[in-house]
């Protein structure tokens, strides 16, 4: 029977929730980015519910690559902010207890997750990607919802122009109607004037058609076999009075779905194994038919001279390229231009470059054809890459998040929210920038789609060395106290006066201290200012130069500290905590300000 460490159980019962807490957060905002981003294809188009949420469903799982990462990092911020807020970090540390070790259970819950995510994008994302592209694709090639405005034209029916003077939202019904019918052509157009009128579909809703009532019908009566010359002819027309009449238009308003084949074979719908037989179709085309056009290359002839010559290596006919080219005869362009007129001169000249110029142009189309098939290929190699990118991103993020939560010890979810997107934009920044390029052949694939680890993991372990040190990297009063040691200034001191004092200051043996001291800091001031000048700046940046005043000052403070004298202790509360070469002159004042006072 497996015994799990209660420390390792408490460890898991704190970041499991929040893992799936923010998991769901994150899931739930990309995908509000997709819906940002297609909303204009999904509107107006009279989808079902059903459809609706099947396509959202396919959509959630295709972004679970970018609201894993993202969820990982923020939940581990969290929890270890907590733990480190709370001080229970600190008592586990205390109680003999490495960082690594309470990381541990959490590592290996991160590599069962890395494992899931390689599964997942193999296995279920092409899947899913192959059906809500599917889905997708079939929602924009449906036809909108029939939505008839009033007082404008309405074109979107096919072959119909619609003007309506007003309608009865309730009932659905028009008035005033004026129609264009011109499925026959614009020189066949069929004007209806009609009193009301609704539309309705057919009970397979392939068709609409329109029930008017009360309304004329003018109609063209014009012969399509009368030539242009007749076009002036008289043209009759037909004219025609209904009560109800009911005109049917080919409007196809169910929902097809389109074929998966297509997006199952592109390389979004594959695993790693279909991928890897793609990218080695595609490399053998690429070089069957490079060699093809290298080969139609060196056995074209230029002037009756080819570039290459033939020749025999071990029973093989090769071709090599000419180390010089020997000229028959000279080439007497003159000629050309000695034809027998100026326009025959013209017309050798104008074939010439038409002629070059098709040349040029057959083999910019060849250049365009492989390099569209190296596109292509680079394409699948990108998506396989991409199988293993989110299992790595889920354990460079954890090693990020954990170790920074247990530096700055700020728990919640404010702080860790805004350190947790501004690394995820810089992830997002350098992965996008390494796609790009990897997809535009200016980096190979893996240098590109690798691109965003390479620059992520080097934080996760300096993150983790400094946690694991107990480093004060983000700590905010370690910051304040190194600007302050920088510029000079120190925490003043905040004496007041005793109420109940166990020994009383005598003035002679306060002036023989302050004298003794006085003397010490003369001596500390001469030593200062006869030190060389990089020791007087590291003296300043350190806040060295006068270590040795350090316990004289604080014997003396102790003891006029007993003083009933209000002016004493505020003088006393001038002395700095630490002496310093940047103080060691206030220092001096004060001891001055001292001794005349106890004159």
């Amino acid at each position: 029977m497996v015994i799990i460490k209660r420390l390792y159980l408490y460890m898991l019962q704190r970041f499991l929730p929040l893992l799936a807490m923010t998991f769901f957060i994150c899931l739930f905002i990309v995908l509000m980015q997709f819906l940002w981003r297609f909303v204009d294809d999904l509107v107006g188009k009279g989808l079902s519910i059903s459809i609706i949420a099947e396509l959202f469903f396919y959509a959630a799982l295709t972004m679970v690559p970018t609201a894993l990462p993202l969820a990982v990092l923020l939940a581990s911020l969290m929890v270890f902010g907590n733990l480190g807020e709370k001080f229970e970090l600190t008592a586990m540390k205390a109680s003999g207890i490495s960082l690594f070790k309470i990381m541990r259970p959490l590592i290996w819950l991160m590599v069962f997750i890395a494992i899931g995510a390689f599964f997942f994008q193999n296995n279920v994302l092409p899947v899913a990607q192959t059906k809500m592209w599917t889905l997708m694709f079939s929602v924009r090639q449906k036809t909108p919802e029939v939505e008839i405005p009033t007082r404008s034209f309405y074109d979107a029916i096919p072959n119909m122009n619609l003007y309506v003077e007003r309608k009865d939202a309730e009932t659905g019904m028009l008035y005033d109607m004026i129609i264009y019918d011109l499925s026959r052509g614009m020189d066949n157009t069929r004007v209806i004037l009609a009193d009301s009128g609704r539309f309705n579909f057919t009970e397979d809703k392939t068709r609409l058609y329109l029930d008017l009532h009360n309304g004329e019908m003018f109609e063209n009566m014009r012969d399509n076999s009368l030539d242009v010359g007749s076009a002036n002819r008289y043209m009759p027309f037909r004219r025609e009075s209904f009560e109800r009449k009911e005109i049917y238009f080919p409007f196809d308003a169910n929902f097809n779905r389109m074929d998966e084949s297509g997006i199952r074979s592109m390389y979004v719908g594959q695993n790693i194994s279909q991928l890897r037989h793609s990218i080695d179709s595609i490399g053998q085309k690429v070089d069957s038919v490079g060699n093809i056009y290298a080969a139609e290359l060196l056995d074209a002839a230029y002037f009756g001279i080819k570039p290459t010559v033939p020749r025999m290596v071990n029973g093989e006919i090769i071709r090599e390229r000419r180390k010089e080219v020997a000229i028959p005869r000279p080439l007497d362009l003159d000629s050309i231009f000695a034809a027998p007129t100026p326009s025959s001169a013209k017309s050798y000249v104008t074939q010439a470059l038409a002629q070059a110029k098709r040349r040029k142009q057959e083999y910019v189309y060849r250049g365009l054809a492989l390099a569209e098939q190296a596109k292509l290929m680079r394409r699948h190699d990108i998506e396989m890459q991409k199988k293993f990118t989110l299992s790595i991103a889920c354990i460079i993020f954890f090693f990020i998040g954990a170790p920074l939560g247990a530096i700055i010890k700020k728990g919640g979810i404010g702080t860790p929210l805004v350190l947790s997107v501004l690394l995820f934009i810089v992830y997002f920044i350098f992965d996008n920038m390494g796609y790009k390029m990897a997809r535009d052949g200016k980096l190979l694939v893996w240098e590109g789609i690798w691109l965003s680890t390479f620059v992520m993991a080097p934080l996760g372990i300096f993150f983790t060395y400094k946690a694991v040190g107990d480093s004060q990297l983000l700590n905010i009063d370690a910051y304040k106290n190194f600007f302050r040691r920088l510029t000079g200034k120190t925490a003043g001191r905040t004496l007041t006066l005793k109420e109940v004092r166990m020994t009383d200051v005598e003035p002679a043996r306060a002036t023989a201290l302050l004298d003794s001291f006085a003397e010490l800091t003369d001596s500390t001031i001469k030593a200062i200012h006869h030190a060389p000048l990089w020791r007087r700046a590291w003296w300043r940046i350190s806040q060295g130069g006068a270590d040795k005043l350090r316990e004289p000052l604080g014997q003396l403070v102790d003891y006029l500290s007993n003083s009933p004298d209000i002016y004493v202790i505020n003088l006393l509360n001038q002395y700095p905590f630490t002496p310093t070469a940047r103080n060691i002159k206030i220092i001096a004042n004060t001891t001055q300000a001292l001794r005349k006072r106890f004159e």
